[in-house]
């Protein structure tokens, strides 16, 4: 028993010492990928760990550090990075590090020859062998084994060739298998036994190519036809020519408040920004008033003791909430649908309209607060019925002896007493409802668009669609300026669910 006491004791520490080599390993590749930020995060983290979990001084903090672990890796450091992102010009433009699209540009060449080698890609274990054959001669050229590798792909050294006629072994590879390996395939050069050198210029073809620019000690790029000189601007994230163009692909650089002032200062930006806002913060508060007063009422009559089948209706109105609400919505894009839908078919039969749901503006915004309406209210119809369970029934039976009716009981007994509990629920709530993209995304895409804005924005959208369309769908694709949308966002939200919390004096007693 004793030596099995003795071996017990070096379990702990054997599972520490392997996690903390796990995650120095981890922290390597983290930093060699160029994530620098999440490396520092997850080093930190890491030092952490180990110090908690080694020293008999934390031990109380043992329980609670997967969750602080949690917390910083998944809010902490996404909320941090978006705000980074904020102050950046990263787009689709300008999406690479300064070196990386430096090195493309000196990666750039011109064909220099009419002559192209065929090219087949040959597996020979883990590396692989390149042959390349003249198309007059068909002499055959064939490298060294070499390891094509996507991160080595800027940095791959120069394969010697060597002649060979003699055919490889197993056959060529198929088209699939070079195109997976096509980043590392342009980045070789090669180089034949006259020194000839080689780059890719197709799928299956290498051919005599020269560099387009030649890097100055200065920093800038010469061009070596012209001469003309490439020059960084680091406050455009650009390589531009003397007349000021600019060449692809631009690098990310910093741009301080650059976004937040075009957000305010542009007039593309600044007036679908505010109307955007006006109806986020409309729909978030009728949506949260509807939902909350619709799931009240009904747990008021639900917990009606001469309500027959109460079972039956809890379960009639609880489907809303037990259906996924992607289907939902997707469901009432249907049923609204102008020209097919079954509503339609009802208000045509009975009155014979026919509303645009989906064209306009003012119908679009209340389908969208009925649809969402019909999806939050049996969250608080549930809760409401859970709370009022807890009001003692005392009170209702004084009220009776004093002549009460049901209207009043509400009124003075029920609402006071679940309006505090519940007004967390409702910022909570309200703060979901004001980032809710997925109701707008796929019910309406946030159209009719607006038809005096240069930007894509729609008289349905939310902040959070808005910021979605800047980002991905605009041609610019400006990740930057999202992310500096989305940062005012956040505080807008923090803000309104403050003022909520002080106007409904929840933190008080």
């Amino acid at each position: 028993m004793t030596g099995k006491s003795h071996a017990l004791k070096f379990i702990g520490p054997a599972i520490l010492a392997l996690s903390a080599g796990a995650g120095l390993y981890f922290v390597f590749v983290l930093y060699h990928a160029g994530q620098v930020m999440l490396a520092l995060i997850f080093l930190g983290l890491l030092a952490l760990g180990t110090y908690i979990y080694s020293a008999s001084a934390a031990y109380a903090y043992r329980y609670l550090f997967p969750g602080i672990a949690g917390a910083v890796v998944f809010v902490l450091f996404p909320l941090i990075y978006t705000v980074s992102i904020g102050f950046t010009n990263f787009s689709s433009k300008n999406l690479l590090p300064y070196e990386r699209a430096r090195q493309y540009l000196l990666d750039e060449a011109d064909r220099a020859s009419d002559i192209g080698y065929a090219m087949s890609l040959h597996a020979e274990g883990r590396a692989f062998r390149i042959r390349l054959e003249h198309p007059e001669t068909h002499k055959a050229y064939v490298s060294e084994p070499l390891a094509l590798r996507k991160s080595a792909s800027l940095d791959v050294p120069i394969a010697q060739l060597k002649d060979s006629a003699s055919a490889l072994p197993g056959d060529a590879l198929p088209l699939k298998d070079i195109i997976a390996h096509q980043t590392a395939l342009k980045a070789l050069t090669l180089v034949l036994p006259d020194k000839t050198a080689l780059r890719m210029t197709g799928l299956r073809e290498y051919a005599a190519a020269e560099r387009v620019y030649e890097e100055r000690p200065d920093g800038a790029l010469r061009k070596k036809k012209t001469g003309e000189l490439i020059k960084p601007n680091f406050k455009t994230g650009f390589f531009e020519t003397p007349d000021g163009r600019s060449l692809q692909p631009g690098f990310k650089v910093n741009v301080g408040l650059a976004n937040f002032i075009q957000i305010f200062s542009d007039q593309a930006f600044r007036e679908p920004f505010f109307r955007i806002f006006i109806w986020t913060v409309v729909f978030s508060t009728i949506t949260v008033l509807a939902t909350t007063s619709l799931g009240m009422v009904l747990a008021v009559l639900l917990n009606w003791d001469a309500l027959r089948f109460r079972g039956v209706y809890r379960t009639l109105l609880f489907l809303p909430y037990a259906v996924p609400g992607f289907i939902s919505i997707l469901v009432f894009k249907g049923l609204f649908n102008n020209n097919f839908g079954e509503i339609n078919l009802v208000l045509d039969a009975l009155f014979g309209i026919r509303p645009a749901w989906f064209s306009d503006p003012a119908l679009a915004k209340l389908m969208i607060l009925l649809v969402n309406t019909w999806l939050g209210y049996p969250y608080m119809m549930v809760v409401c019925m859970g709370l009022i369970k807890a009001i003692p029934s005392d009170l209702y039976e004084a009220s009776a002896l004093a002549g009460a009716g049901p209207i009043t009981n509400f009124f003075r007994i029920t609402l006071p007493l679940i309006i505090k509990p519940l007004t967390p629920l409702m910022i909570a709530s309200f703060a979901f409802n004001f980032n809710n993209f997925v109701l707008i995304n796929l019910l309406t895409a946030g159209r009719p668009d607006f038809l005096d804005t240069r930007l894509p924005a729609g008289t349905t959208d939310l902040l959070v669609s808005y910021t979605y369309r800047i980002a991905f769908e605009d041609s610019g694709q400006n990740f930057g300026l999202a992310a500096a949308i989305s940062t005012l966002i956040f505080i807008l939200v923090a803000m309104l669910s403050v003022v909520n919390m002080r106007l409904t004096r929840v933190n008080k007693a």
